[in-house]
């Protein structure tokens, strides 16, 4: 019997779970990948979108904490980050376990933000989002035409960028469990904003730097899984000797 560790993966802004599902073949078999749907998209298109990042965070953790009978990972990209981030806190708080790690990609430390999240908080017009979109070159021009798909996008981009825009960071004690950062060489979020969440946790920290943009998660997917893998390898073995001891 595969002693399994699971890994809660947290999607960006305008994103649904989705992006992750093509992970689940590449992942070995003692890795569960658990993609998290936020309301308002994907299979929970119907529900109330969220603009309040500690609300939403405990939403999830409530929805998530029956299910969690195994060590467990969490993994977000860039809205995600955070997210992921506030999740923690938010099951400890709920009395679950640590995570045995947390993996923050693509964004700055939640105590860094000031500058990052600049303007983020004010609603933004259709013309204004698209335009960050393409920005980010994370979306093609045909997509950004397509009238009909960004009626459906743009609410919840709108939407993730008030949780980020909205986002201030608290007291409170930190975390123990291992934070690995992964950033974008080309990406906005600066050195200084990514170490910056090392003062997260009372663990161990690390960063890696991959090339590309924004998107890098995609456009290197390999790297990123192998960083994941690699870093989660150690915590499932001694897991897997504490199951058979």
């Amino acid at each position: 019997m595969v002693t399994q560790l699971t890994l809660l993966c947290l999607p960006y802004s305008g994103a649904s779970a989705m992006v992750y599902s093509r992970w689940r073949p590449k992942l070995p078999q003692w890795l569960r990948l658990q993609p998290v749907e936020l309301p308002g998209r994907g299979a929970r298109f119907g529900e109330p979108l969220h603009t309040d990042m500690r609300v939403l965070a405990m939403q999830l953790a409530r929805e998530l904490r029956p299910t969690l009978h195994a060590p467990y990972a969490l993994f977000g990209h860039s809205l995600g980050a955070l997210l992921a981030c506030e999740m923690a806190h938010a099951l400890r708080a709920l009395g679950c376990p640590e995570p045995v790690a947390l993996f923050a990609s693509g964004t700055a430390a939640p105590s860094l933000r000031a500058d990052y999240d600049r303007g983020f908080a004010e609603p933004k017009t259709d013309a204004e989002l698209i335009e960050q979109l393409r920005t980010l070159n994370g979306t093609r021009e045909e997509v950004l035409a397509n009238e009909e798909l960004m009626s459906l996008t743009l609410p919840i981009l709108r939407a993730d960028f008030q949780l980020c825009g909205k986002f201030e960071p608290v007291q409170r004690p930190l975390l123990n469990c291992p934070v690995h950062v992964l950033g974008g060489k080309a990406d906005r979020a600066t050195t200084e904003q990514l170490i910056g969440w090392s003062q997260e946790t009372h663990g161990s920290f690390s960063v890696d730097m991959l090339a590309g943009g924004h998107f890098f998660i995609h456009e290197h997917e390999a790297k990123v899984l192998k960083v994941i893998k690699d870093q989660l390898e150690r915590h499932h073995r001694r897991h897997a000797i504490a199951a058979t001891a």
